[in-house]
């Protein structure tokens, strides 16, 4: 069986990704692609390496015909989708790569976004789109809310722990270096080659970055108490990647015991032998999470590394794994090329 796929927001990196990914895949037929300031283009005029694949050209989302799509996939700036999403067909499947339906409780999206909510009657039925700690909720799911992509490395190394008892809750801290790609393709003065290059930048610094809510919300609801974690996530001058190094109070050869076991049989994430630290460019272009435990000289003291692709495992990979799901196929379809090196 082959299912009718609509990419909104084809134009930007993740939708690119998405497009790359979904050409290896037998069962997926790309049928609609919008691109508001880039409709009437052809993909390849607008990504040259994706020229020789038989794509449609882009358009505006309202001039595409909707009922013969299977799933949608909406890559879209936050706030767009929800407006979206609850006026399509309701035989449309839809896997949500932005922030829209991410966090359970409406007053939280406006509390982290600064905006109201526009579909909190729909917002029930999104399943977070973790795809390793939500499977089954996924394959029976209409619409899934993509993760962020620090906010899915972050979890990657973390749940698991939280989940057993073995770390202090209350002294967590994640520093994260992220690819530049993580910042979208739109033009902006402080993205610049010359702005970016040789140079690092710490951005929403003091509990100000909108992941937050995400980690806030399912820490808390594995731990069963409030859980705040200290984040700070930084640009730095690559293409691709996020390294997430989190500090915990904890056993580090428990703490990889747990982690060993618990990603055991997961077919993206995979656990170094203990003392080994993960590269970002380990991962590139793949939808691989690495992690690895690492103990510190202090006594009690451990350091937990995780890495992934954010435009893949981060976003477009697990977008896909999750759509694998809800349309019946092996989740790992189309997901199994192994990291581009160097």
């Amino acid at each position: 069986m082959t299912h009718n796929i609509a990419i909104l927001g084809a134009s930007g990196y993740t939708g690119a990704e998405l497009i790359r990914l979904i050409a290896g895949h037998d069962g997926l037929q790309i049928t609609a692609l919008s691109g508001e300031r880039k409709a009437g283009q052809a993909v390849a005029q607008v990504f040259p390496h994706l020229i020789g694949l038989d794509l449609p050209d882009l358009a505006r989302i309202e001039d595409i015909d909707l009922e013969p799509v299977d799933l949608v996939f909406a890559a879209l700036p936050h706030g767009l989708s929800q407006a979206i999403v609850k006026d399509l067909p309701g035989h449309v499947k839809v896997v949500d790569l932005g922030a829209d339906f991410r966090l359970r409780d409406p007053s939280m999206y406006e509390k982290w976004y600064g905006r109201a909510h526009d579909a909190p009657e729909i917002q029930p039925q999104a399943v977070y789109g973790l795809t390793e700690f939500y499977r089954e909720e996924i394959s029976s799911a209409r619409l899934v809310a993509g993760t962020g992509c620090n906010a899915a490395t972050v979890q990657y190394a973390l749940r698991p722990v939280i989940a057993a008892g073995v770390i202090d809750l209350d002294d967590i801290l994640c520093d994260l270096k992220n690819g530049i790609t993580g910042a979208g393709r739109a033009l902006k003065e402080n993205m610049l080659f010359a702005e970016r290059a040789n140079d690092v930048m710490g951005y929403s610094l003091g509990g100000m970055h909108r992941h937050l809510g995400e980690f806030d919300q399912e820490f808390s609801a594995i731990a069963g108490r409030k859980v705040e974690i200290q984040f700070t996530p930084n640009l730095v001058p690559v293409n691709r990647g996020i390294h997430a190094s989190c500090y915990v109070k904890g056993d580090s050869g428990a703490i990889h015991d747990i982690l060993a076991t618990a990603y055991a049989s997961e077919p993206f994430v995979r656990v170094l032998p203990f003392g080994q630290v993960p590269n970002m460019a380990h991962v590139a272009g793949s939808n691989y999470c690495h992690i690895g435990v690492v103990g510190d000289r202090i006594a009690g003291r451990t350091m937990i590394v995780a890495t992934l692709d954010n435009l893949c495992k981060g976003s477009s990979g697990q977008a896909i794994q999750n759509a694998n799901l809800m349309l019946g196929y092996d989740e790992t379809t189309a997901l199994s090329s192994v990291p581009v090196f160097p």
